[in-house]
């Protein structure tokens, strides 16, 4: 049988690695897959060193559109990045007949809904599993390994950036910025790392989980995004000695009132797996009614990780090739017509524990004064720590740190309290506020 034939737009980190697994494995996706897959052509504005990558064999062209207007080519692979000209391109590709396979996480999570509605009405497949943790099988679990399943929540740290620097400031005690730099220099930071440390990039993937775990539109304008450039060492030691590890979570769960998505740094126990996720490494807690708690762990970035969950697509779409497109897996893992309008919570509606460090001044009735706030506001204290005056500030200090737990509560009515604990004259500093999720 012909080989299956692939354009490759954009021949980078991760369209490299494609070429290259799919070079050395290609005997054994054959034996899956059922025929061969092939790149038939490249498009890359730098035509140099997409030939140096591809070498003679392959067609190399510097217009993407060439690649899609090819009767030739079956799937198009695109892994430019971005909204923009990625978007025109993939619809594009779309309207021509060809299937797509993605790992454009900002797109789908942004324009998702117009994209699949396209692909639905055109008959092709849009395959995006590298988008989401890069090469743990995430989206696939999610969209067939738990289908029997009423997925009530998922928790992940799916930012290897973030999880990085975390790891380092707690290992090495050292502070946002400092590790920051080193993190940048040792290339797990981009020069421009706004996406990574404010949270956007796991909240595009939480996006697009959400969306498939419980079969509603993709809706990322409606994410509650919070990054890790306000964390200091200090409180990630105070964790530590809670008996927590701070991680950024991507958190997406169903309630009565609707689903929650949101993105932001989390205590979470230190006795709990994902607490243990150190360095750049990913990884995915799925809560099940059937099957329970699962654990999805592995390298969400790289060349080849990410090049593995593009060819796991190329693969399924070969297979699927001349299937009955109603009878595929729906791309939001619901059938198209089948989506749900519950909806997404806005972040004072959400109900989670809290960790609260307060800068006060050391003196007497100050802590009954900030619980006694605490109390008025309908919300209950799980624990509370005050450290020396000379541990905080040195001898002689004046001041001291507070630290107070509390049990679940509406994001809301802490909001509220934290106003009027931060207006009283003996709090001397913003009070640190981050969420606690016990992931039970």
């Amino acid at each position: 049988m012909k080989p299956i034939q692939v354009g490759l737009l954009g021949i980078g980190t991760v369209g490299s690695g494609v070429f290259n697994v799919l070079a050395r494995n290609q005997q054994e996706i054959r034996r899956r897959a059922g025929r061969g897959i092939e790149i038939a052509t490249v498009a890359d504005l730098n035509v140099e060193r997409a030939r140096a990558v591809v070498g003679s064999d392959v067609k190399v062209v510097a217009d993407a559109r060439a690649v899609i207007a090819d009767p030739n080519i079956d799937i198009v692979v695109e892994l430019i990045g971005g909204y923009g000209i990625a978007k025109q391109l993939v619809l594009e590709a779309i309207a021509a007949g060809k299937h797509v396979v993605t790992a454009n996480k900002a797109l789908l999570a942004v324009h998702g809904t117009e994209i699949f509605a396209a692909a639905q009405a055109k008959g092709v497949i849009v395959a995006f599993e590298a988008a989401v943790a890069g090469g743990i099988p995430i989206i696939k679990a999610l969209r067939e390994g738990l289908t029997a399943n009423r997925i009530q929540w998922i928790a992940g740290i799916i930012n290897g950036t973030t999880n990085f620097i975390l790891s380092e400031m707690r290992s090495k005690g050292l502070d946002f910025d400092v590790v920051l730099q080193e993190a940048q220099r040792l290339g797990y930071a981009e020069a421009d790392p706004t996406f990574d440390i404010e949270g956007v990039d796991a909240a595009h993937k939480a996006t697009i989980m959400s969306a498939i775990a419980f079969g509603i539109p993709v809706q990322f304008d409606k994410a509650y995004v919070e990054g890790i450039t306000k964390l200091s060492a200090q409180d990630i030691r105070y964790a530590e000695q809670l008996g927590y590890r701070i991680k950024l979570l991507g958190i997406t769960k169903r309630t009565d009132k609707g689903v929650e998505l949101r993105v932001h740094p989390s205590l979470v126990p230190a006795k709990r797996l994902i607490a243990n996720v150190e360095g750049a490494m990913n990884a995915v807690v799925v809560q099940a009614d059937a099957v329970g708690t699962t654990l999805y762990y592995g390298k969400g970035a790289g060349s080849e990780p990410t090049a593995s969950a593009v060819i796991a697509d190329l693969v399924d779409i070969t297979r699927l090739h001349t299937a009955d497109p109603e009878h595929r897996v729906p791309h939001l893992a619901f059938q198209h017509d089948a989506l749900s309008d519950l909806k997404v919570l806005p972040m004072g509606e959400v109900v989670t524990s809290y960790y609260l460090r307060l800068r006060v001044a050391d003196q007497a009735g100050v802590l009954a004064k900030v619980t006694g706030l605490l109390a008025e506001s309908g919300i209950s204290i799980d624990a509370v720590l005050q450290r020396e005056a000379d541990e905080v500030g040195g001898e002689g200090s004046t001041q001291t740190d507070l630290i107070i737990l509390t049990h679940d509560c509406q994001e809301a009515l802490m909001d509220a309290a934290i106003a009027k604990m931060q207006a009283l004259p003996t709090v001397l500093a913003p009070i640190t506020r981050i969420r606690k999720e016990e992931l039970n």
